[in-house]
Formats: structure tokens, C-alpha cells, sequence
């Protein structure tokens, strides 16, 4: 049965389905449908401030900034300022194309370096990784700069064009052409871009945390394994390597929760704007609302950084594995306590227990008090104290009473830990079926294998959390596509608007609201782009951490894990093999993501683009000029509605990936597994349902 376990979750967890259901679960939030979902509308936009501009001028230089503008060239003409707009915004989505394209062909070459990589510590001896592994990582690094000063630098181009119309609109109101409601709405739309402006700036400060936490993880797991190798008793092999397992599996986690966290600013920002147009009713209150809008970009508590709890749901597979531990002494209503008492250190076997509890509770101790911390210390203080309770009736004088009771515990222990370890699977996005790094694959095979009715037990619990991660993955991007079809319906009651607009109709007034949504299709154009800047410093940070601390303890193992076949040295191996795999995964969901746009942009974005420049170098008096903006507009209609198609289409093959995720998974693991307890299927779907369906939709919206 064992075998059977292992072979079927070694099929599940090959390199290539690792890859696949990381695009999956991410799928909601690295989607490509929203890199081109605005940019339709944007360009159409641009196209009507050209037609615009050929109207009436005036200045708005009337009360200009102490130190002048930063961004508006001629103040004294909003003609001018107009065409500036458009320059900057066609210039913006050409450098797109040109960069995404660059990037594709940039990430296409990943791989190659990750199967030199996984050669050099298959076949490699310690000398040969150590001198030839640092040049395949530092390649990968090298790819990750230059496509971040890519990502970077379109970008900027955005970030530029929002930043002109921004500073014309704030010019427009301190030269006092608006009063009353018109001045209060463009206001509070100010104040919204500034907070969302705001918000961003701090994701890309959040890069230096994100490296200490992985130096601090990386750091505390050749800790952890020398401790559980130092500690555990003998005989324990098999157990010791589950142990270690969870180890790496932390690393993993903290890794995958980051790059969710970065990937996903578009649904934070509309629940930001949401809450501020909700909320602000008046300038007076901009201050309050400020604090709270803020608060909600980050869907938390203001004193605790997303990076901070992600750290601490990093830590729930060592926390699970511990307590699986002591759950392994349990049979029914009873404990094993023959085979707990070791007859000859005449102790018990869980004494080793503690000591890891105390040093992951002691890891959390730097993290700022939050309910995510509060809720592991719990477990690892309920896990001491059962430890404790064990060692005094280890020689297996207990009566009935409190064996009922310790057994009870152990059970509860076991659902908090599975709970925990469901919340981390959800809010880091972490894959549930994790596979054995190579070393310690190798290293299982050549070992007895686990009891069964563990190994059957955990593998009923990650089917389960398998279903309600694809599930929760499912419900979110259905929300994702939801929002995506609003704003393309949106934009074409803008561009019909904008079709039926005659010349006399257009007055400053109508300007100015196209300005306004100009610079919101233009912001979630930027947001995308600072989505793929994330990505490439998170390559860039897992590298660097590799080489600074992974690679620098490679040689050092305590006495005793000298003598083990599996020692510090492959721990080290199967920790570079993991971070290398997680930043090629992020490298190959930029590939998926890149390419498609490329082929959408090619296909519906660049000719729109090219009208766009025509149409600001024609004569405006000439009848081609009105015919060139009123095909512009049609074309504009028919992209974004092409677009809609894709995004639908892209969601049933979403659902049909998920669904044969889901199949495959009943098809290879839960199809041999014995049948359970009805009482421990309860147990594990309670355990999982806690973690996966808390209340979390303003994160979504």
C-alpha cells in the first residue's frame, strides 16, 4: 500500500504537474486577460483628446505650482496638453508590445539553465556543484534583472502618462474652471489615485522584506534539520525524513504566499476604490479615509505587513508534521504506549517533540502580534504540554480516564494543526500535493517505508485540501472573470458614448471626465506592469538568498548527520533544487503570460495603436480626419469585445484543467486508498473546511 502511496503522489508531483497546478491556482491572480482588458478603452480614449484638442484652447497656467510642473510641458495651452497625453500614451503601449515580447523570449530560455541545474546536483560531487552550480543560478538572475529593467521601464511609461493627466487635472482645478460637485469629483478622484499610488509604492519597498524573510527562513530550516537530526531517536528514519520534508516544505510556502501577494494588487486597489468612493463624502474626512482605504489595499490590520503573516502560514507544515507525530501513537480510543516507550534509552520516543515546538514558536517570536501568530503559538503550546503529559505515564501507567483525555487532545491537537496548515495552503496559494525534493526521493526509496494508516491518513487529508483549494481557486476567478466583463462592458458604454458625442456636445466639461477614466484605464494598465516588476525581483531575491545562504552552509553538518546517509550536504542540495524550481516556475508563468500577450496585442492592440498615430499627425480640418476617429473608436469596440471572447474562453479551459486536476487526483490516489472511518473523514473535511472558507471576499472584489 505504501509503494502504491508513493508512486501514485510521485505522478502527481512531477516537475511538469508542479508547474501546471502552480499556473492553476494562479491563475485568478496572474491572469493575462487583465494586461489587455483596459487597453482598448485607453487607446479609444486617447483617439477623442486628439479630436478634442482640435477644438477650442485656453491656458490653465492661472495658479501654477510653486516649483512649476513636473510633468505638463505647456501649461499655457490645454490643446497642448492634450497631445501631450496621447504622445505619451502611444508611446507607452509601443514600448509594451516591444518589451513583452522581449521578456517571452527572455523566459523561454529559463528552463534550459533549471535542467543544467538539476544535472550538476544529480551527477555532480560537492566540488563540481559548488564551482559550476552558482554560474546556471547566477544566469537565471542575470535573465530576471534584464527583463525587471524591461518590466520596469514600460512601466515608467505608464506610470508617466498617469502621472501628465493627473498634473493637467490638478492644474484645472487650481485655475478654477470647475465649482461645486464637478470640483468634489475630481477631488476624490485624485485622492483615490494618490492612495493607490501610495499603496504600490510600498509593495515595491516590501522587496527588501521579502529577502529577509527568506534569508531568516533558509537560516532556521539548517536549523531545524540539524536539530531533528541531532534529536530524533533511532529507529526513526523514515519519520525523520517526513520531518525534514516539512522543512523544505516551509521554504516552498513562504515563497508561493509572496509571490500571490505581489501578483495580486488589481483586486486590492478595486476594493480600495471601492471603499473610497463609498466613504469619501467630503473632503473633511479625506484624512480618515485615507487610513482606512489603505487598510484595505492591504485587507488587514495597518500593523501587520502581508510579509509578516505569510512568514508565520509559512511555518504550518512543520507545525502539522509535528503534530501528525504524536497522532501516530494513537490507535481508536487508545495510545500505543509500547511502542512510545523506548526500553532502551528507557524514555519516551516523543521526547524530541518539545524541543521542536519550542523552536518554531521561538521563530514566530519576531513576528508582530497578529491572529495568525497567536493561533501557531496556541498549537505549539498545546503540543508542549500533551508532550509533556505523555512523558509522565510513558511507562504506560495510566488509567482509563486520562488516557480518554490525552487522546482527546492528541485528536484536537491534530484538527488544530490540519486547520492551520489548510488557512496556510489558502492564503499562500501553496500547491497541496508537494513533492519530495530529488535527494530525499532517492534517499525514501532506499528506506522501509511509512505505517499505512499514517500514510493512508494524510493522503485522505491532502485530497481533500486538494478539492477545496481547486474550489476556493475556482470561486475566485470566477469573480476575477466577473470583474473583467464589467469593465470591458464599461468601457464600450464609454467608446459608445464617445461615438454618439457631435461636435457641439463636446464642451471642458466632457474633457475632463474622459481624463478621469483615461487615467483609470491607464492605472490598471500599470498595475499589470508593476505585477511582472514583482515577479522578476522575487527570481532575483530567491537566487541571491540561494547563493548567500544555501550554498554557504552546504558544508556544514553537525557530527552526527555526518554519519547519516542523508546529511547536511544533500539537505543543502534539495533546498537549492526547491528555491531554482520556484523561481523557474515564476519564470514559467511569465512565459504563459507573456506570450499570450504578444499574440493578443499583435492581433488587437497594435493596429488600434497605429491608427492612433495617424490620426495625431492628420490635418483636423480635412473630412478624414472625423472618418479616421470614428474607425478608430469602431475598432477599439470590436477589440475589446474580441478580447471578452478570449476571456471566456480562457475560463472554460480553466474549468476543464481544474476538473481533470481533480479527476486525476481520484483517478491515482484516492482509488487505492483503504476506505475510513466515518469519523475521520468528518475530522478531515471540518479541518479543511476551517481553512478554506473563512470570509475573505473583500480580498477579491
Amino acid at each position: 500500500m505504501d509503494s502504491q502511496i508513493v508512486k501514485a503522489s510521485k505522478s502527481l508531483t512531477s516537475a511538469e504537474e508542479m508547474r501546471n497546478q502552480s499556473k492553476l491556482i494562479m491563475q485568478p491572480y496572474a491572469n493575462w486577460e487583465g494586461y489587455l482588458t483596459p487597453a482598448p478603452l485607453s487607446i479609444a480614449i486617447m483617439g477623442e483628446l486628439v479630436f478634442i484638442s482640435s477644438q477650442t484652447d485656453f491656458s490653465i497656467n492661472k495658479n501654477p505650482p510653486k516649483d512649476g510642473y513636473q510633468y505638463i510641458k505647456y501649461p499655457e495651452s490645454f490643446r497642448a496638453c492634450l497631445m501631450q497625453v496621447c504622445n505619451s500614451g502611444w508611446g507607452a503601449f509601443n514600448k509594451a508590445h516591444k518589451n513583452m515580447d522581449q521578456i517571452r523570449l527572455h523566459t523561454l530560455t529559463v528552463p534550459d539553465y533549471m535542467k543544467n541545474a538539476v544535472k550538476i546536483l544529480f551527477h555532480g560531487d560537492d566540488e563540481v556543484v559548488k564551482a559550476l552550480l552558482p554560474d546556471q543560478l547566477e544566469n537565471i538572475r542575470l535573465i530576471a534583472d534584464e527583463c525587471f529593467i524591461l518590466a520596469s521601464a514600460t512601466e515608467k511609461g505608464f506610470s508617466d502618462v498617469i502621472n501628465i493627466i493627473q498634473e493637467l487635472l490638478e492644474a484645472c482645478v487650481n485655475a478654477e474652471h470647475f465649482y461645486g460637485e464637478e470640483l468634489d469629483k475630481i477631488k476624490m478622484e485624485l485622492e483615490g489615485h494618490k492612495m493607490t499610488k501610495e499603496s504600490l509604492e510600498e509593495a515595491l519597498k516590501r522587496s527588501e522584506n521579502v529577502e529577509n524573510a527568506l534569508t531568516e527562513q533558509l537560516t532556521e530550516a539548517h536549523k531545524s534539520y540539524r536539530s531533528a537530526m541531532d534529536s530524533l531517536p533511532s529507529g526513526w528514519e523514515m519519520i525523520r525524513m517526513d520531518y525534514v520534508s516539512s522543512v523544505t516544505e516551509c521554504t516552498t510556502n513562504l515563497i508561493t504566499g509572496v509571490i500571490s501577494t505581489l501578483s495580486n494588487p488589481v483586486s486590492m486597489i478595486a476594493n480600495a476604490s471601492k471603499v473610497l468612493t463609498e466613504s469619501l463624502t467630503g473632503l473633511c474626512n479625506a484624512s480618515k479615509d485615507r487610513s482606512q482605504t489603505k487598510g484595505n489595499i492591504r485587507g488587514q490590520d495597518e500593523t501587520v505587513d502581508v510579509i509578516d503573516e505569510i512568514k508565520i502560514y509559512s511555518k504550518s507544515a512543520e507545525i502539522l508534521k509535528c503534530a501528525e507525530l504524536i497522532q501516530q501513537f494513537v490507535q481508536e480510543e487508545n495510545i500505543k504506549w509500547n511502542e512510545l516507550y523506548d526500553q532502551k534509552s528507557k524514555s519516551p520516543q516523543s521526547d524530541f517533540l518539545p524541543h521542536q515546538w519550542k523552536i518554531i514558536s521561538a521563530s514566530l517570536e519576531k513576528s508582530p502580534q497578529c491572529e495568525a501568530k497567536n493561533r501557531a503559538q496556541k498549537i505549539c503550546e498545546q503540543g508542549i504540554n500533551i508532550c509533556t503529559e505523555l512523558a509522565k505515564y510513558a511507562d504506560g501507567k495510566c488509567e482509563e480516564a486520562k488516557t480518554k483525555e490525552l487522546v482527546e487532545e492528541i485528536k484536537n491537537l491534530t484538527q488544530s494543526a490540519r486547520a492551520f496548515d489548510s488557512k496556510s495552503k489558502d492564503v499562500t496559494c501553496s500547491p497541496v500535493l508537494v513533492p519530495k525534493p530529488p535527494m530525499m526521493y532517492n534517499e525514501c526509496n532506499s528506506e522501509k517505508q511509512t505505517a499505512s494508516q499514517r500514510a493512508s491518513d494524510n493522503a485522505r487529508f491532502r485530497i481533500e485540501q486538494s478539492r477545496a483549494q481547486l474550489d476556493k481557486t475556482r470561486e475566485i476567478y470566477e469573480k476575477s472573470v466577473e470583474n473583467m466583463e464589467n469593465i470591458i462592458n464599461e468601457g464600450k458604454k464609454f467608446i459608445n458614448e464617445m461615438r454618439n458625442c457631435n461636435i457641439k456636445e463636446i464642451n471642458f466639461k466632457t474633457t475632463i471626465k474622459m481624463l478621469m477614466k483615461g487615467m483609470s484605464t491607464m492605472g490598471r494598465v500599470k498595475v499589470q506592469w508593476e505585477k511582472m516588476v514583482h515577479f522578476f525581483q522575487m527570481v532575483t531575491i530567491i537566487v541571491k538568498t540561494n547563493l548567500k545562504v544555501t550554498l554557504k552552509d552546504f558544508d556544514s553538518t553537525s557530527q552526527k548527520t555526518q554519519s547519516l546517509s542523508y546529511n547536511g550536504k544533500l539537505f543543502a542540495k534539495d533546498l537549492l533544487y526547491s528555491q531554482a524550481f520556484q523561481a523557474t516556475n515564476i519564470a514559467s508563468l511569465v512565459n504563459m503570460i507573456s506570450t499570450t500577450y504578444t499574440e493578443v496585442s499583435e492581433k488587437h492592440i497594435m493596429d488600434q495603436i497605429s491608427s492612433l498615430g495617424k490620426l495625431m499627425v492628420m490635418d483636423k480640418e480635412k473630412p478624414e480626419f472625423e472618418w479616421e476617429r470614428l474607425q478608430l473608436q469602431n475598432s477599439c469596440a470590436a477589440a475589446e469585445n474580441a478580447i471578452l471572447q478570449l476571456v471566456l474562453k480562457n475560463k472554460a479551459e480553466f474549468e476543464r484543467k481544474t476538473n481533470s486536476r481533480v479527476e486525476k487526483i481520484d483517478k491515482e490516489l484516492l482509488a487505492i486508498l483503504p476506505s475510513a472511518a466515518p469519523e475521520e473523514m468528518k475530522s478531515i473535511q471540518a479541518a479543511v473546511k476551517s481553512g478554506f472558507t473563512e470570509e475573505e471576499e473583500r480580498d477579491y472584489i
